[in-house]
């Protein structure tokens, strides 16, 4: 999927008309059928302004990596509270351990965290 087709599905996503999209990042319903359409580029000014007025992540916008929305702070919040609020003792036990440790076990923490993921992209 390219970039302009990633634009075109926040739009539907967000249940926008080109016109309503195109106002709020400052682009005419024309240009936005245009970029949508891949006859025109994104520029980089128009990119930012997508994730911040949308809550797009940059990187999903850009490369197709990654999820469409960035998580809220409230969103993190609340999922937290749940966790804290439930029953699974070792992921109340995970949280609670990361708020009390040192800077070398965030970063040997990090370490793992991403050998993790690239075992999971291995398979």
């Amino acid at each position: 999927m390219t970039e302009n087709e990633r634009v075109k599905e926040v739009r539907k996503t967000l249940n926008l008309t080109l016109e309503k999209f195109g106002e709020r990042i400052g682009v005419t319903r024309g240009s936005m059928s245009n970029i949508e359409n891949g006859n025109r580029s994104l520029t980089e000014q128009m990119t930012k302004s997508i994730c911040r007025e949308f809550g797009v992540d940059y990187m999903w916008l850009t490369t197709g990596e990654g999820e469409m929305f960035v998580e809220t702070d409230d969103d993190f919040f609340e999922r937290i509270d749940r966790i804290m609020a439930g029953e699974n003792e070792t992921r109340k036990n995970m949280i609670k351990m990361l708020l009390y440790a040192s800077d070398d076990d965030i970063k040997a923490f990090d370490r793992l965290v991403d050998y993790y993921i690239s075992l999971r992209e291995e398979k």
